[in-house]
């Protein structure tokens, strides 16, 4: 671990706040609700950091020299975002070639390594095949005293967050990945969200999140256009999988599991799994979650079509009406980068650094620039800005609204492929090889 600090200032911050969470911790009328970032797209499942007066001073800017408060390298490889909660860090890691596979837990405060265990083996993973994914991508979930970590067919665990014993796992559920697997969990009641969509399966399970048994497990129902009159698939590998994670819609007596597949996108019941809706397309390969709000729900469909649906809900036996009410196609629509919703307008950051701002209800674009970089990690909205992480170093940040405004660009050693965490103030960024907390000296 690499500690640095830009002056005393900052050193006196930090004995400052480790003094100050002791006391809290002997105080009897502690303030409600810790910080957290408990799963991939954070405590509202949508890439935003809680309200901005929660989330206020987060950084503007940085660098390897500024609003450092700790580095710490990550051993191994591993893209997942990681996820907070009661002061623990927790994230995952593998081997280079996927033999091994990784949990890592780190102090929020200090940075410093706790545990360092694997979980997993593997004699025969199949090779990615490219430089863009790895082998511990899927984030996993938290809450109180329990975590659950997730590397597709290689693995689930729930580890015990207090004593780092695993209390369940499962090496059963078979899926070939193809390029890795990519599909984080989601936690809804007791139950933990699997999604598998490989070269030769496709299909989403839920476990009892206390035993780890399954508790349902749905096929996908795609109609494959690539099929001859003899049954003889035309094209596999890229053309089946999928690396999406569920995004859920509570409604009246139900919630909605809406997740996309190769040529489909589904809603499920998240409760029984059971198929409520789907359309065909002609995309594959989808990897961006999908987004809801005002009674919308923003669907990516994936590459070949390059395009999102803004599809209206309904309370029927159809849960989504037929006909999209606006739709976005071409080079601004990203092929892994999630969109953020944020105060009517709907934002996308493309794979080569084309962000583009829409309104949310109608789809009328209010402006689309060129910010510059490659990007594959999902932007996140805190503190009233954008933050995008970029793969060759570089971190924009914009400022939310209806004209463009880019407010720092920030550089540090490596670049993203983990989407960036905010917890109050401070902001979480997991290079290539180490894991920062940024937060001002102020």
């Amino acid at each position: 671990m690499i500690t640095k600090f830009g002056s005393q200032r900052c050193s006196l911050k930090l004995a400052c706040r480790l003094f100050g969470i002791l006391l809290a911790c002997s105080l009897t009328s502690q303030a409600a609700g810790p910080e957290s970032w408990p799963e991939f797209r954070g405590p509202q499942g949508n890439g935003i950091a809680v309200s901005p007066a929660e989330t206020a001073g987060v950084p503007l800017t940085w660098s390897e020299k500024e609003n450092i408060v700790w580095k710490t390298e990550i051993p191994l490889q591993g893209w997942s975002t990681p996820i907070i909660l009661d002061g623990q860090i927790w994230l995952t890691t593998a081997t280079e070639e996927g033999h091994d596979f990784y949990v890592l837990t780190l102090d929020q405060e200090s940075g410093q390594i706790l545990r360092n265990e694997m979980l997993f083996h593997s004699d025969n993973p199949e090779a990615l095949g490219n430089d863009v994914n790895s082998y511990a991508s899927p984030s996993a979930t938290i809450e109180k005293g329990r975590v659950y970590v997730h590397f597709g067919s290689y693995g689930t665990a729930c580890l015990d967050t207090h004593t780092g014993d695993i209390l369940w796992k499962r090496e059963d559920l078979p899926c070939r990945h193809y390029r890795g697997p990519g599909s984080s969990v989601v936690l809804f009641e007791d139950l933990l969200l699997l999604t598998f969509d490989g070269a030769d399966l496709q299909y989403l399970a839920a476990l009892d999140k206390n035993t780890g048994e399954t508790v349902w497990k749905t096929d996908r129902s795609t109609e494959w256009p690539d099929v001859d009159e003899h049954g003889e698939v035309l094209r596999e590998g890229d053309f089946r999988k999928a690396f999406t994670t569920p995004h859920l819609v509570v409604q009246k007596e139900r919630t909605l599991l809406f997740s996309q597949g190769s040529y489909g996108a589904f809603a499920y019941d998240a409760r029984t799994g059971k198929e409520l809706w789907k359309v065909a397309h002609g995309a594959y390969s989808p990897a961006p979650c999908a987004v809801s709000g005002n009674n919308l729900v923003y669907i990516p469909l994936g590459r070949g079509a390059q395009e999102i649906r803004a599809m209206k809900l309904s309370d029927s036996d159809k849960p989504v009406e037929e006909e999209a009410v606006w739709t976005i196609a071409g080079k601004q629509v990203p092929a892994e980068p999630s969109p953020l919703l944020v105060n009517g307008l709907f934002y996308l950051l493309s794979n080569d650094g084309i962000v583009t701002c829409l309104d949310a209800a109608t789809g009328e674009e209010y402006w689309s620039e060129r910010i510059g970089g490659n990007y594959m990690a999902s932007p996140i909205y805190a503190d009233g800005r954008i933050y995008c992480a970029g793969v060759r170093k570089k971190t924009t940040v914009l400022q939310e609204g209806r004209r463009f405004e880019k407010l720092a660009v920030n550089e540090l050693d490596e670049g993203m492929l983990a989407s960036p965490v905010v917890v109050g103030s401070a902001l979480y960024l997991r290079t290539k090889t180490h894991l920062y907390r940024i937060e001002t000296g102020d």
